[in-house]
């Protein structure tokens, strides 16, 4: 998912889309699609939509990454609900590994997610965090037995909860409540039975994104002076 207009990031995602910004020296969404690769995925199915020609033109058609990758625009920023269910109406089929395009996984997260969620049987998956090394608002999560039971949860009484990664995987039974997900903006969030059939709650390591237009330097001005030094 690429289509978002990054506001918290203006002046510079007037000019560039946020997946195209660098962490480490390189483009996010560049990193991203190495990590893909690495799980194994068939198609991939990018959807752009804010400056989608930039996004579009970083990916190419995926030769580069070794993987395939096919373009989906989404005009309007309606929801990851509405992103995946536009991949779908592309061609997209179950089961999918849904990601946000502007967010560096831990080196082998993706593929261990994948293997733990088809191990847990469970029709749809959601990647979760430690908190400790996160900045800003993230999603809380309560977790039991392996299993994500709510979002938005309250804090343990330290104070602290696990926080939901834009990572999701998604089996068929999930696909067939997009169209009634409520909105806009239409989430998926909404389509999770949490209640019900289960949801895997997949640990990560840490990950890191841009928030605002300080976070480009503060996460390549290491990279850039370590490259320097050696």
């Amino acid at each position: 998912m690429a289509a978002g207009e990054g506001r918290r990031l203006r002046p510079l995602t007037e000019r560039w889309p946020k997946p195209v910004l660098p962490i480490d020296g390189r483009p996010v969404l560049a990193t991203l699609l190495r990590e893909l690769a690495g799980a194994s995925p068939g198609t991939i199915w990018l959807v752009a939509g804010h400056l989608a020609e930039q996004v579009e033109r970083l990916a190419g058609d995926g030769t580069a990454f070794g993987l395939r990758i096919r373009n989906v625009r989404q005009p309007e920023a309606l929801g990851s609900a509405d992103a995946v269910r536009r991949a779908v109406e592309a061609g997209a089929v179950a089961p999918l590994l849904v990601t946000g395009a502007d967010t560096v996984f831990t080196a082998g997260d993706l593929a261990r997610a994948r293997a733990a969620w088809e191990a847990s049987g469970l029709p749809a998956g959601l990647g979760v965090r430690d908190p400790a090394r996160l900045v800003g608002h993230h999603t809380p999560v309560r977790v039991e037995d392996g299993r994500v039971v709510e979002l938005g949860a309250a804090p343990d009484a330290d104070g602290r909860a696990a926080t939901a990664a834009p990572l999701w995987f998604l089996g068929p039974a999930v696909l067939d409540r997009l169209d009634g997900v409520p909105g806009p903006p239409f989430e998926l969030a909404a389509a999770l039975d949490l209640a019900g059939a289960g949801v895997a709650a997949l640990p990560l390591g840490p990950t890191r994104d841009l928030t605002r237009p300080e976070d480009v330097v503060l996460q390549n001005v290491p990279y850039l002076w370590e490259k320097g030094a050696g």
